[in-house]
């Protein structure tokens, strides 16, 4: 009986042989692949072909109307909107997608055109475009064309360097210029996470960034050097009451809590963010739309997730804890069997129908969209001006985005029954949007019982 494997039971051929059979099943599927990567990359390069025209024709619709403030932004809006609608993505993004197809189209023609034939992957797209946009208008093309002669050769992560080199080389304006620039487009975003957690973004100038983790890393470890070593454990906390035997927090979860604590309260709070009382929870002041089912208002313990309207659920005593310390709050009762609203107020007490208003559409009402209804405008869906009535059966809320797209661009909103609205696109579609539903539902232990509130 032969055997392949040699001194010290190293292989000697290969470790996973194929027959023919085999062999020729991988070559057909290689082929198959290369087939479908092919087409994959018609399809994506068509699709992006069709957005741009999209956009085109939105600044074509811009030009040919007077002088009037934003009708580009407008007429794009619209045109997002229509689109979106038809694919079930949010007229934001679809105009954030419009705009990227539109420089594919414009400003990198070679570089789409290789992609068109498969000749590069996305990935090769995406790093010439995040390398070219810093670059003036007027040398863009010639980077177009030396950068996508680059991705030719080889795999998108290895020509990075070389693509990032070329557009450094090629910008007129010094490094230091372009900073001073991009200084300018420091901001904070939040970007809602599972669980009840959400991200906090801000670009700011590397050097500050740098300092920022520094400095958290030296106060976590103050924090850590500063728990009690095993012999002194049954002492518990210190004087200061700044040490806690029970904090097993690793040098991540410390580091977050106190980013937190610092931007919340302004100081640094040793002690767990949980457990051990509100922490960074008790520093928040807000105005929030919380909707709360009746029972976990009770602190009951099988009380279901509460809404943060717009962002994400969140746990019934982080709820708590919120309308606790705000000064202003919409609470929202529904009732634990049905879901069905059964109340609303506000303890700032606006006025009754915006109350109703709020408990109903709990957010902007077109396709779409989850902005809160505490930061949108309520709409007349029929004018005001042209008879429209001041009540529940006409009134929804609108951010002021999609407020400004109605009242300048041809889509068209008819409010049914029910709270039921039914847009109009300026293609002649109709979509229809119905008031959210309340997600949370309970079973009551009597149900010929008195209500738990």
């Amino acid at each position: 009986m032969s055997s392949n494997v040699g001194n010290g039971d190293r292989p000697i051929g290969p470790v996973i042989g194929y027959t023919d059979a085999d062999l020729g099943a991988l070559c057909q599927i290689v082929a198959d692949f290369e087939d479908v990567e092919v087409r994959a990359a018609r399809e994506e390069v068509a699709r992006v072909r069709v957005l741009a025209r999209a956009g085109q024709l939105a600044r074509k619709q811009a030009m040919s109307q007077a002088a009037r403030v934003r009708a580009h932004d407008m007429a794009l809006r619209s045109i997002a909107l229509e689109l979106g609608a038809a694919s079930r993505v949010s007229d934001r993004s679809m105009q954030r997608q419009i705009n990227d197809a539109i420089q594919l189209v414009e400003d990198y023609p070679t570089l789409l055109a290789a992609r068109e034939s498969a000749a590069i992957t996305r990935q090769h797209v995406s790093l010439v475009v995040e390398a070219g946009t810093p670059l003036p208008a007027d040398v863009r093309s010639e980077f177009d064309r030396l950068a996508t002669e680059r991705c030719l050769t080889d795999s998108a992560n290895r020509v990075r360097a070389a693509v990032m080199i070329l557009a450094e080389r090629m910008h007129p304006r010094t490094p230091q210029e372009r900073h001073r620039e991009a200084r300018e487009g420091r901001a904070v975003r939040i970007r809602p996470l599972s669980d009840g957690m959400s991200e906090v973004c801000a670009p700011v100038p590397t050097v500050i960034a740098v300092g920022i983790d520094d400095r958290l890393t030296q106060m976590g470890r103050a924090v850590i050097d500063s728990r009690p070593s095993a012999d002194t454990t049954e002492a518990g906390p210190d004087v200061q009451g700044n040490v806690f035997t029970g904090d097993t927090r690793t040098m991540d979860q410390i580091r977050a809590d106190l980013f937190a604590q610092l931007l919340l309260a302004g100081s640094p709070i040793v002690d767990p963010a949980a457990g051990d009382g509100p922490g960074p929870l008790g520093a928040i002041r807000a105005k929030v739309q919380v909707v709360v089912p009746a029972l976990a208002l009770a602190g009951t313990e099988t009380a279901g997730p509460a809404d943060l309207v717009g962002h994400s659920p969140i746990d019934p005593e982080t709820a708590r804890e919120l309308a606790a310390g705000a000064t202003w709050w919409e609470r929202l009762v529904t009732h634990p069997v049905s879901g069905s609203v059964l109340a609303a107020d506000g303890y700032a007490r606006p006025a009754a129908l915006d109350r109703w208003l709020r408990a109903r559409d709990r957010h902007c009402r077109t396709l779409g969209c989850r902005i809160p209804a505490i930061r949108c405008e309520v709409d007349h869906n029929d004018e005001y001006a042209r008879g429209g009535k001041t009540e529940h059966g006409n009134l929804c809320h609108f951010c002021q985005r999609h407020h400004s797209m109605k009242q300048f661009t041809a889509w068209q909103v008819q409010q049914l029954e029910g709270g039921i609205l039914q847009f109009t696109s300026p293609a002649g579609r109709i979509y229809t949007d119905h008031p959210p539903p309340v997600s949370v539902h309970f079973t009551p232990d009597d149900p010929g019982g008195p209500a738990p509130f």
